[in-house]
C-alpha cells in the first residue's frame, strides 16, 4: 500500500485535479479504438541506401496504393505517378516541374489540395495531438486547419481556399508541398523495425545510419554484419580485419572512407610494398558495378584485400587460442600449412593449396603487420561518426524484440538435433532461448560501458568475434565460416558450412511454437520474423514457413544477391487489417525516379488478413494504455475519497 501511495502521489504530479485524470482517461479510452498504426519490417539492407530510402518514402507501395484509392478514375495514371514521385522526392520534383510548367500557380493551387486529401487519409488512424508532433513547426497551424476542414462543406471551402492562395502570393508553396510531402511520408508508417545488416556489400551504410538517426519510431535487431561493425568500434582487431576484408572483396569503401573516415593508405603501401609482384588472382574484388573501377585500382584492391586477410587469419587465431572454451582453434588454419608440400590439413586430410606465398609467414604479425594494425585500429577508434552510429544501433536495439505478438531477431535461436533449445555455455554458466539472447545483449553494451569491469570488458570485446563466425552464435550457427578455405584450397567439399539444428528445423510449426513459447509471445496469431538468409524466390522458395508461424524476409536487398535470389527483396507490412508480404525488383536508381517517375515494381502477397480491422486496443500500446487507465481511475478514486488532495492553482 505504501508504494501504492507513493507511486499515486507521483502520478498526481501529472494529473493535480479530478478533471485532469478524468480527461487523460477519456483521452486514453478513445486512443484504445483507433485504429492499430502501421508497422513496416525490413532485413538485411546491405549499405543498398537508395532503394532503402525508397522503400521508406513509398512505404513499401503504401502511399501509391492510397493514391490509387482516393482518386480512382478522377486523374490520369501519368498524375497519379506524378504526385507519387513529388511526395516521395519533393525538393527535386519541384524544381524539374517548375521548369515545364506555364502556370505555376494553377499548378500548385490543385496539387496542394491533392496532397492535403493524402495527408487527410494517411492520418485518419492516429489523435490529434500525434498528428500534431509530426508537423513541421513553420506550418503546423496551417497544415492542421487544411487536415480538419473540409472543401465540401460550403461554410469551409472559401476559407479553404484563401488558406491555399495564401500559401501560394505568399511565396510559400514549394515549402508548405515539402513540408505536407514530408508529413505523409512520416504517418505512412508507425513503427520501422529493422531485422538486422544495415552493414557491408552495398556502399551506403553511414547513409541509411544518418537517415536512422533522424527518424521517427525505429528498433533495430542486431545482424551479425552490424555486429561485426560493432566490435571493430569497440577495438576488436579481428573484427577491424574482416570489416575491410569484406569492403576491399566487394571493392566497395565509399563507407570506410568517405563515411567514416577511415585511412587507408598505409594498408595500400604496406600492400604494395609486400605482395607486389603477387598477382593476388584468389582476390581479386567482386565487382557489382564493374564501370566504378579501373584496371589499376582493381590490382591495387586484389593486393590490399590479400594483406588484411592474412592479417585477419592471424588476428583470428589469437583470440581462438585465448579461448580454447570455444573449441575453434581447428580453424587457425594458417598453422595448418605445409609450405613444403604447398597442403593444408584439416580434421586429419591434406588439402591442395591453390597458391602458396606468404611473405610474412603463418604465425604472430609481422613487425610490419603489427604496425600496421596499430594505425588501423587507432584510424576505427577516433572515427566519430563511426561511434555515433555505433551508440545509434545501441539505443535502438537489441538481440531480438517483442512486439504485438511477433518475435522479432535477426537469425536463428541455437536449437539441439530433437529441436529443443540448446544450452551454449559464455563464461561458465549455460544459457538458451531467451536467457541467452538477453545475457548477449548485455554482454555486447559491457564492451561499451566504461564502468565494465576490465577482464569483462575483454571477454566482451573478444566476443564479438565468436558472435561473428561461432558455431552456437545465433547470429551465425553454422559449422565453421570457410573463408580461409574459399581462398586458399581447390577442393570446393571444404566449402561446406553445415547450418545448424535451427535452420533444418524452422519449417516445423511445433518447434516455432515451442521457441514463441520459450520467449514468452503471446495470442493465437503470434510469429516469428527474420531475415539474414536470402529466399530464393527463382527456384520457388516460400518465404512463409511452418504454417505460417515464421517469416524469413531477407529477399536479398544487396545487388549481390540479385542473381541468387531473384528478386530485390522482401518488405512485410503489419496493419490494421492484417499482414502483407511486398516482394520487390530492383530498383534502379534514385535519379530515375525523380526524372522518369520510375518506382520498384512490386508485388504483394496477402499472408494474414484479421477477421476484423484491427484497433489500437488488440496492440501492446492498447495493452499499455489499459494499464495507465487502471492507474488514474485509482488516481480518481484516490482524490474522491480525500486520500490524496487535489492540488489546485
Amino acid at each position: 500500500m505504501m508504494n501504492d501511495m507513493h507511486y499515486l502521489n507521483l502520478l498526481s504530479q501529472s494529473f493535480p485535479t479530478i478533471a485532469d485524470a478524468a480527461k487523460e482517461i477519456i483521452n486514453l479510452e478513445a486512443i484504445l479504438n483507433l485504429p492499430k498504426g502501421t508497422e513496416h519490417f525490413l532485413a538485411d539492407i546491405h549499405g543498398e541506401n537508395e532503394a532503402f530510402e525508397h522503400v521508406l518514402k513509398n512505404a513499401s507501395g503504401n502511399i501509391k496504393r492510397k493514391v490509387s484509392e482516393i482518386f480512382g478514375n478522377s486523374i490520369r495514371e501519368s498524375e497519379k505517378k506524378e504526385l507519387c514521385t513529388l511526395i516521395y522526392y519533393p525538393e527535386q520534383k519541384l524544381e524539374l516541374i517548375k521548369a515545364v510548367e506555364n502556370d505555376i500557380d494553377d499548378w500548385y493551387r490543385i496539387t496542394i489540395h491533392q496532397l492535403v486529401k493524402v495527408c487527410r487519409d494517411v492520418s485518419s488512424k492516429y489523435t490529434r495531438s500525434k498528428v500534431r508532433k509530426a508537423l513541421p513547426d513553420e506550418f503546423s497551424y496551417i497544415i492542421e486547419e487544411l487536415l480538419h476542414e473540409r472543401t465540401d462543406d460550403q461554410n469551409k471551402a472559401a476559407y479553404v481556399a484563401v488558406i491555399v492562395d495564401s500559401i501560394i502570393s505568399t511565396r510559400q508553396a514549394d515549402d508548405f508541398i515539402c513540408a505536407i510531402c514530408n508529413v505523409i511520408q512520416r504517418l505512412s508508417i508507425d513503427q520501422l523495425h529493422i531485422l538486422g545488416d544495415i552493414y557491408d556489400r552495398g556502399p551506403g551504410a553511414h547513409i541509411i545510419l544518418d537517415v536512422m538517426r533522424r527518424y521517427n519510431s525505429w528498433d533495430i535487431q542486431w545482424g551479425n554484419h552490424d555486429m561485426l561493425w560493432m566490435g571493430a568500434a569497440a577495438g576488436n582487431d579481428a573484427c577491424i580485419c574482416n570489416v575491410l576484408r569484406l569492403s576491399l572483396r566487394y571493392a566497395n569503401l565509399a563507407t570506410l572512407e568517405e563515411g567514416y573516415g577511415i585511412n587507408l593508405v598505409p594498408l595500400a603501401t604496406f600492400a604494395l610494398d609486400t605482395y607486389g609482384s603477387d598477382p593476388c588472382e584468389e582476390f581479386v574484388p567482386i565487382l557489382l558495378r564493374p564501370a566504378d573501377i579501373d584496371e589499376k585500382t582493381r590490382q591495387l584492391t586484389a593486393k590490399m584485400h590479400k594483406a588484411i586477410s592474412i592479417i585477419q587469419f592471424k588476428e583470428e587465431a589469437r583470440i581462438f587460442h585465448r579461448h580454447p572454451e570455444w573449441q575453434m582453434e581447428d580453424r587457425c588454419l594458417l598453422e595448418a600449412i605445409d609450405p613444403e608440400s604447398q597442403t593444408c590439413t584439416i580434421d586429419g586430410k591434406s588439402y591442395p593449396m591453390k597458391s602458396c606465398n606468404f611473405p610474412t609467414g603463418f604465425g604472430e604479425l609481422t613487425p610490419e603487420e603489427a604496425d600496421l594494425m596499430q594505425k588501423l585500429h587507432h584510424s576505427f577508434r577516433v572515427s566519430e561518426k563511426l561511434r555515433k552510429h555505433i551508440r545509434t544501433i545501441l539505443s535502438h536495439g537489441c538481440m531480438y524484440n517483442i512486439c504485438n505478438s511477433n518475435l522479432l531477431y535477426h537469425a536463428s535461436i541455437p536449437l539441439n538435433d530433437d529441436g529443443t533449445l540448446k544450452n551454449v555455455e559464455i563464461l561458465g554458466h549455460q544459457y538458451q532461448g531467451k536467457e541467452l539472447m538477453t545475457y548477449i545483449g548485455q554482454l555486447v553494451r559491457a564492451a561499451f560501458e566504461n564502468d565494465t569491469e576490465p577482464e569483462l570488458k575483454a571477454y566482451a570485446k573478444d566476443y564479438f568475434l565468436y558472435l561473428w563466425c561461432g558455431k552456437d552464435s545465433p547470429l551465425f550457427d553454422k559449422s565453421k565460416m570457410a573463408t580461409f578455405e574459399r581462398y586458399f584450397l581447390t577442393d570446393k567439399e571444404t566449402y561446406k558450412e553445415e547450418k545448424g539444428a535451427y535452420f533444418r528445423l524452422r519449417n516445423n510449426e511445433d518447434i516455432c511454437d515451442r521457441i514463441l513459447d520459450a520467449f514468452g509471445v503471446k495470442g493465437q496469431n503470434r510469429h516469428i520474423i527474420n531475415g539474414h538468409v536470402p529466399v530464393h524466390a527463382s527456384k520457388g522458395e516460400n518465404p512463409i514457413k511452418a504454417g505460417g508461424r515464421l517469416m524469413v524476409i531477407d529477399g536479398g536487398f544487396s545487388e549481390a544477391y540479385h542473381s541468387e535470389t531473384g528478386i530485390a527483396g522482401y518488405t512485410l507490412i503489419y496493419h490494421s487489417r492484417g499482414f502483407q508480404l511486398v516482394q520487390h525488383e530492383p530498383f534502379t536508381s534514385k535519379k530515375d525516379a525523380i526524372l522518369r517517375g520510375t518506382d520498384i515494381k512490386s508485388t504483394t502477397q496477402i499472408v494474414e488478413m484479421s477477421a476484423h480491422r484491427m484497433l489500437v486496443a488488440d496492440t501492446d500500446t492498447g495493452e499499455r494504455l489499459r494499464e495507465q487507465i487502471n492507474d488514474l481511475k485509482e488516481l480518481l478514486h484516490a482524490y474522491r475519497h480525500g486520500i490524496i488532495k487535489e492540488k489546485r492553482i
